[in-house]
């Protein structure tokens, strides 16, 4: 299929045609220092304070969404066929601001205002998404966002006020025009002394491109891989963008699984897989910011073998398995196996992770997990554990039991699981499982926590588990 070697994209109410760029210019390095808007901020350059905030529109079949990212570790590139909206772009050209804008100045939820326009953004993306939201959904949508001064109250209440005020022109007929007019009908490939960029549309072009480019860089949501920009400062001379791979953006759900494509971000996962598993979506909840879940995939999540991802160990939990694709052919395997050691895992030179297979639950089945880390927002895990146990007639009949953070990779307790199958339900097999649990993992000391400290809190995550589920209703539990 041909190629386009031009970026577009519709900012300030037109279309923009860049070229010759690096394919690791962040957002915030192009409006800062290209198109000399400096009300977006930058602050910690890793995705964490929000003061680099912005608005991505794009194209949902015929309906225009908005959604808020971290300008400072997404690519430009990526915002190929997109709208880029920053706080420059919300007061009307008369002068009349946003009710956002307006609500912020009016209860003072601004003092020094550096953070103040990635909060404006921010609150414009769920003003126009979610105009029901509830303070619940107020404070998530702001938790990716830091203020030192102010305090969150009043940024609170002036978010609560806007949502009432629903009389804001936003040319919605125009800039669905314009992003029609850009959707990327055939894949992006930059290529200059800067660097290559390669954003197929197909899987077919996934797999045409890792061919001709061995050894690329690929890219998902780069909630990781910006900070090999931002924060290492490695040069990633080519890359292969996965978001615009129209396979890999689709969930697919049958009476017995969902089919999640590798470039579903957390935020788009379908609401029918929270429901299966609530515990689930309760940990997804608490992976980094509203910001970052817009952009974080759960292929990449994976596919980048952190031994302390949150999602592998509830997968692995659940049974999942994974689906990787390659000029030789797909094949699925078991997520448990695709993990090998530290850095390591079962993907073949040329492969790339496609799709993730979750089986729905047993009537009789229990998922329960738990995120531990030092902060309930935005914090990486000390340690995470899921539970998938299938009781009847008071004893436990089956059992997927994992941990991430307790080893270099995620991995199940099958020692745990072997003292506990068979057995009656009750606090002595609890207590055995205690002692089996020590065989299954040798954890270490680091900045998150001590080994002896996740041993003791693992043990205490399965007392956690028997004890939610030793009564017969149902019930959500998470732990901060």
């Amino acid at each position: 299929m041909a190629a386009r070697s031009t970026i577009r994209l519709v900012h300030g109410g037109r279309i923009h045609q860049i070229d010759n760029i690096a394919p690791t210019m962040t957002v915030l390095e192009y409006l800062r220092q290209i198109r000399n808007l400096t009300g977006t901020k930058e602050g910690c350059a890793e995705g964490d304070c929000g003061a680099c905030s912005v608005v991505v529109g794009y194209l949902d079949g015929q309906r225009l969404r908005y959604k808020a990212v971290n300008a400072c570790i997404q690519f430009l590139p990526t915002l190929d066929g997109c709208q880029l909206l920053t706080v420059e772009d919300l007061a009307r050209p008369d002068g009349q601001l946003h009710p956002v804008q307006t609500e912020m100045i009016r209860q003072h939820g601004s003092q020094c205002g550096f953070c103040t326009p990635g909060f404006i953004m921010s609150m414009f993306a769920l003003w126009y998404e979610n105009p029901g939201a509830d303070k619940a959904a107020i404070k998530d949508a702001l938790a990716g966002n830091l203020c030192r001064c102010t305090g969150y109250g009043p940024i609170v209440s002036a978010m609560q006020t806007a949502l009432g005020q629903r009389d804001y022109a936003m040319h919605e007929a125009e800039t669905l025009a314009q992003l029609q007019e850009i959707r990327p009908q055939t894949q992006l490939l930059l290529d200059s002394d800067k660097g290559v960029f390669v954003a197929p549309t197909s899987t077919r072009e996934l797999v045409a491109a890792i061919k001709a480019y061995p050894e690329a860089t690929l890219l998902a949501g780069g909630t990781d891989v910006g900070l090999w920009v931002t924060k290492m400062h490695r040069k990633l001379p080519v890359i292969i963008y996965t978001g615009k791979v129209k396979e890999l953006g689709k969930t697919i759900e049958t009476d017995d699984e969902f089919s999640i494509g590798a470039a579903v971000t957390y935020s788009e996962l379908p609401a029918a897989l929270s429901q299966a598993y609530p515990d689930f979506e309760q940990v997804l909840r608490r992976i980094g910011s509203v910001q970052v879940r817009n952009l974080g995939t759960i292929g990449g999540n994976i596919a980048n073998g952190s031994p302390i991802g949150d999602t592998p160990p509830m997968l692995i939990a659940m049974g999942a398995e994974l689906v990787l694709n390659g000029a030789e052919g797909s094949r699925r395997i078991p997520l448990e196996d695709y993990f090998l050691a530290y850095g390591k895992q079962d993907r073949r030179k040329g492969e790339f992770v496609e799709r993730v297979i979750i089986p729905k639950p047993g009537a009789e089945q229990r998922f329960l997990a738990y995120k531990i880390s030092k902060r309930f927002d935005q914090d990486i895990s000390a340690l995470c554990g899921a539970f998938n146990l299938t009781i009847m007639g008071g004893k436990l009949k089956a059992a997927r039991i994992a941990f991430g953070g307790m080893a270099a990779i995620p991995k199940r307790a099958t020692a745990t699981e072997d003292a506990l199958i068979g057995k009656d339900w009750n606090q002595a097999a609890i207590d055995a499982a205690v002692i089996a649990l020590k065989t299954d993992y040798q954890p270490i000391s680091d900045m998150r926590a001590s080994a002896a400290y996740r041993e003791t809190a693992a043990a205490n995550l399965l007392r956690k588990a028997f004890a939610e589920t030793e009564q017969a209703p149902k019930q959500t539990r998470i732990l901060a």
